[in-house]
């Protein structure tokens, strides 16, 4: 659970206490709505539905809003409030948050824009099932990731660090298949590039998950684990 000191409603000043949380219910707006982002990008790129592609396409401008919009309020917070302690590690977690909640609103958006080509193309079944996992898989972890920020719970986030293993496995595995059908049909080349594009987006949503994991991390216990294998994670943790 949250640490004692990252209590946000014990300021002298109850107007910065509101500003802190009303910041933080920003951020989880955002959070949210990439959320959804993700999830109707993920079922427009499979059903080829062009007109949720549409919608997903246009609501990334409210993804961008939310993102200029919090990055004014940090901006405002530091210069006014001057913040210290676990006050400054949640305005530097939240900037870095928005950020790659950005980028993963721009990637669902290339999974909505991919929908019209893939619904065209004449994707195998063992392709459709493998992209299919795949998403699913970053869905159920952006999901975990969202729940981990607004509950800033440490077992959820490396739980949700850990799974992105898994999201990179299914990857791989994909990218090869596809390597191997273009090889044994030059045919197939065309359709097996529009896959390939959809997948990396979904795994660059999972590797944004996992950032924004690190600095729950960041903001719960004060660590920076960025380029820390995982196993070595709870060592470093401890050896503050």
């Amino acid at each position: 659970m949250m640490e004692n000191d990252l209590n946000i409603s014990q300021h002298i000043s109850k107007k910065f206490d509101q500003e802190l949380e009303d910041l933080r219910n920003l951020v989880l707006k955002m959070g949210g709505l990439v959320e959804q982002q993700v999830s109707n990008g993920l079922e427009a790129l499979l059903n080829g539905d062009e007109q949720l592609a549409k919608k997903v396409i246009k609501r990334d401008k409210k993804v961008n809003a939310l993102e200029v919009e919090v990055d004014e309020r940090c901006t405002n917070i530091l210069a006014r409030r001057q913040p210290a302690a676990s006050d400054l590690r949640l305005i530097i977690s939240i900037i870095k948050t928005i950020t790659d909640l950005e980028r993963m609103g721009d990637e669902a958006e290339k999974l909505a824009v991919s929908a019209r080509a893939v619904l065209d193309s004449t994707i195998g079944e063992r392709q459709y099932r493998d992209l299919k996992s795949l998403g699913n898989l970053v869905k159920a972890n952006v999901k975990l990731t969202l729940d981990a920020l607004a509950r800033l719970e440490y077992d959820e986030a490396l739980a949700a660090m850990r799974a992105d293993d898994e999201v990179n496995a299914e990857f791989e595995n994909l990218s090869r298949l596809l390597v191997l059908k273009m090889m044994e049909d030059p045919r197939t080349i065309k359709d097996a590039l529009t896959i390939s594009y959809s997948a990396r987006a979904l795994e660059r949503i999972g590797d944004h998950a996992k950032n924004i994991c690190e600095y729950i991390i960041f903001l719960i216990k004060g660590k920076d684990i960025r380029h820390i294998a995982f196993d070595d994670i709870e060592d470093t943790i401890d050896d503050q």
